[in-house]
């Protein structure tokens, strides 16, 4: 099973460390393997580099761009898609981040990350167990000459 935990980074920091993703992975992972007063302060960090996620917004967004897939389905505040035994996928929103569990192959996931892509500019998304994290939309990098 894959599990990601999808933050909303401000733009400003999504902005300035990008290319070095792995940074914000460090944090997370510290973050997640920390207690006490170092808890406190890594939560302090990650608070101030997201944003909260526009849930009313991103409700919307997804009935809108699923709601037509025989796949997709929606059950107690969480979405679902669920490819036979090949794939499945099911995405919960909270307050300031996303969880997205997958099975199977990327297809189910991919689907989630479609549209999460073309609903906000900087979603992180982070697998700790696995140790992968990138863009669901990178970043394009302004060049002025």
């Amino acid at each position: 099973m894959r599990n990601y935990q999808i933050y909303l980074i401000e733009e400003e920091f999504a902005a300035h460390y990008f290319g070095r993703e792995r940074m914000f992975f460090q944090l997370f992972q510290e973050f997640e393997y920390s207690v006490g007063e170092i808890k406190s302060i890594l939560s302090k960090q990650i608070h101030y580099i997201t944003r909260p996620i526009p849930n009313l917004r991103l409700n919307q967004f997804i009935h809108q761009q699923l709601q037509t897939k025989k796949d997709f389905r929606s059950e107690n505040s969480a979405y679902y898609i669920e490819q036979g035994i090949r794939s499945t996928a099911k995405l919960e929103l909270f307050d300031r981040h996303l969880i997205l569990q997958a099975t199977g192959s990327y297809d189910a996931e991919t689907v989630f990350f479609e549209v999460l892509r073309k609903s906000e500019e900087a979603f992180l998304a982070i697998d700790l167990y696995n140790e992968r994290f990138g863009w669901l939309k990178p970043i394009k990098e302004r060049k002025f000459v």
